[in-house]
């Protein structure tokens, strides 16, 4: 029998699409309930950001955080508990002044970023392995800073998710294991179709694959149109999948997705097409070598 998958639901996401989109979660509690039903729906992991309960906006509140990981562990629910350390690393520099940031830089320091996962203690924290052009900016994720995190979530006991959005970030983390600065069985997220980064194709998710250690856990989600399509070709090569309202926000061509549950759903039945089924929150603990909550 094939090995289940594991399937990450990416429930809110740091975009400004709060207020556009009546779907996206923005309160504590809204948030939380969608990891809940993502997890009733197939998901064993919720990726989770938080957002201003006021304005919508992506936030770094601690507060906001510990009443979203409070809300998903009262509730019983088994789901995996994936937070972001992404916030903090956005920067548009100034067209006419040296060393200026423009509005929408969020740049913090590195163990700023990580506080939340210091203090809640998450089973899973993603890390992002790179620096990537970014709209009218960039992620910015050097080496330097990407040690001190890693560092942090080490120190914390938490499994970091590698998020990899081109070749050159595997290249940073294999060396990171090298020395030692990571463990050596960290779960690979390849991010797909981000403008500038990896392009949401066969080819390039293969040559991707190809650089993993033998027998790595691996993941692979698009953005946008090429969700579903990776969801697909994710599967197909041996990695678990993601989806969620971070990521796209329509379940099918010009239909917004009424919740992140949806999502879920679907990629469910190609699964099941596929030959495969969704692993449960405790089959993905034991894959993935996480302890039990």
């Amino acid at each position: 029998m094939k090995q289940p998958v594991i399937l990450t639901c990416a429930v809110t996401g740091g975009d400004d699409t709060a207020g556009r989109f009546q779907a996206v979660p923005v309160t504590p509690e809204q948030i939380a309930h969608a990891a809940i039903e993502s997890c009733k729906a197939g998901a064993a992991i919720a990726h989770i950001h938080v957002r201003n309960p006021e304005s919508g906006k992506p936030s770094m509140e601690l507060a906001l955080y510990r009443e979203v990981v409070d809300r998903i562990r009262d509730s019983g629910s088994e789901v995996i508990v994936n937070l972001t350390t992404g916030p903090g690393a956005r920067f548009v520099p100034s067209d006419s002044e040296t060393n200026q940031a423009q509005p929408g830089s969020n740049l913090r320091p590195p163990l700023e970023r990580v506080q939340h996962i210091v203090a809640l203690k998450p089973d899973i924290c993603s890390l992002d392995m790179g620096t990537l052009n970014f709209g009218k900016g960039a992620l910015v994720n050097v080496p330097g800073h990407v040690e001190t995190i890693a560092a942090a979530i080490r120190s914390a006991g938490v499994k970091p998710e590698l998020e990899v959005f081109d070749t050159g970030h595997i290249a940073l983390a294999l060396d990171m294991i090298r020395r030692g600065l990571l463990d050596d069985k960290p779960l690979f997220q390849m991010v797909m179709g981000v403008p500038w980064g990896a392009p949401a194709t066969t080819e390039v998710l293969a040559a991707m694959k190809s650089m993993l250690p033998q027998g790595a856990e691996w993941a692979a989600f698009g953005v946008g149109r090429s969700q579903f399509p990776m969801v697909a070709q994710a599967l197909i090569l041996g990695g678990h999948i993601r989806v969620g309202l971070e990521d796209n926000l329509y379940i099918a061509k010009g239909e917004l997705a009424p919740d992140n549950a949806s999502l879920v759903r679907k990629a469910a039945n190609i699964v099941d097409l596929l030959g495969s089924r969704l692993a449960t929150p405790a089959e993905a603990r034991a894959m993935l070598g996480i302890n039990a909550a």
